[in-house]
């Protein structure tokens, strides 16, 4: 893949849909669409491109609001695709499996498939279109994006959600579908990504994660589901509760803590010394469930979330044991501040495994 091009991609899926890019070592250029479309800036950005996602969209509204927008966002790229000097090799739409149902929102998604799909023909580029169920993941916007969002962020916050309707919904991880859209898994698979679950049954499953967590401990994360479940609710827990304080238990012979406490799935430890004034890391996870705890010596740890400018800093001694961890698709790194030797314990929840090892490198 030489580019991509992507609309919506300030929105939840399409953050999402960069980080996996840039995880790929691919290039994003973003396609306003809406207000902000200019048919001759479009054109250029969207010709010469491998592969153009058309992830924006309007979900909440009015009827004409959701109906509209949809429709103005898809002819507008199709407008770009039928000007640019070379078109697109394959165009892609995040659309929606209540495209087969008869709301307003399905029935636009639907019409704006068939938009993008006769532009397809037209020009003789690919089109492939991409049923996507209800999305969770890192950042979504509670009260907007899914419920997941919203008892991920009540949760994080100490309240206590309750369920006004419970049915069976059909969950996708954002970075899977992410993965879908860029064509990095095959469409065929996708089945094998998705989750069923109840709204009651998620909300259990989270509130355990959370009551868990709160002590510092790692529920179980043995399925790809329940890690990417609890690394969607540690997106929304990080502020507040980091760094964790551990208890120190010492006497005259020394002393002792307890690094971490995990109910389940693989895991690996390791132990790392640090030069004074060396740091290590700058680097981010898409999946991997990290905590770094100092056992002896003085550390900054650094975070940074993909595509924003700021830095949230820790300053952990070994002194006063405290544990971080690392958030998913967030930059982050450990700088030895002090003048003797630092002693880090890494924790993760997988074997790292040097083919896929999940570690892309970027800078603090």
């Amino acid at each position: 893949m030489s580019g991509l091009t992507l609309t919506g991609a300030g929105g939840f899926l399409g953050w999402h849909t960069r980080v996996a890019a840039r995880a790929n070592d691919v290039d994003t250029v973003s396609l306003k669409v809406g207000s902000s479309f200019s048919a001759p800036r479009a054109a250029e950005t969207v010709s010469g491109t491998e592969r153009l996602v058309h992830v924006a969209g309007v979900n909440r509204g009015s009827d004409a609001e959701v109906h509209d927008g949809n429709i103005l966002f898809a002819t507008q790229v199709a407008d770009a695709i039928r000007r640019a000097d070379e078109p697109p090799q394959t165009i892609v739409f995040a659309n929606s499996m209540q495209a087969s149902n008869s709301s307003t929102y399905g029935m636009a998604k639907a019409a704006a498939a068939e938009i993008l799909s006769r532009v397809a023909e037209d020009v003789d580029i690919e089109f492939v279109d991409v049923l996507l169920p209800n999305l969770f993941g890192e950042h979504g916007r509670p009260f907007y994006n899914s419920v997941t969002a919203t008892f991920c962020h009540l949760l994080a916050r100490g309240e206590y959600p309750a369920v006004d309707h419970d049915r069976e919904l059909t969950l996708l991880h954002a970075q899977n579908a992410a993965d879908l859209l860029l064509g990095s898994v095959s469409l065929e698979s996708q089945a094998s990504l998705e989750h069923v679950e109840t709204v009651s049954g998620l909300l259990g499953r989270l509130t355990e994660q959370a009551n868990l967590y709160r002590r510092g401990e790692v529920p179980t994360v043995a399925s790809p589901f329940e890690r990417d479940l609890f690394n969607t609710y540690r997106a929304f827990a990080f502020e507040g509760h980091m760094p964790f304080g551990l208890a120190r238990h010492a006497d005259e012979r020394g002393s002792f803590f307890e690094l971490i406490r995990s109910h389940g799935g693989t895991a690996q430890s390791s132990i790392s010394t640090t030069a004074p004034g060396v740091t290590r890391g700058d680097h981010f996870h898409r999946r991997k469930v990290e905590r770094f705890t100092v056992v002896s010596g003085s550390a900054s740890i650094s975070l940074r979330r993909l595509f924003t400018d700021e830095v949230v800093t820790f300053q952990v001694s070994g002194e006063e044991p405290s544990a971080v961890d690392m958030p998913t698709m967030w930059a982050h790194n450990i700088r030895n501040v002090g003048a003797e030797l630092l002693y880090t314990s890494f924790w993760t929840n997988d074997l790292f495994d040097p083919v896929d090892p999940d570690t892309i490198s970027e800078v603090v």
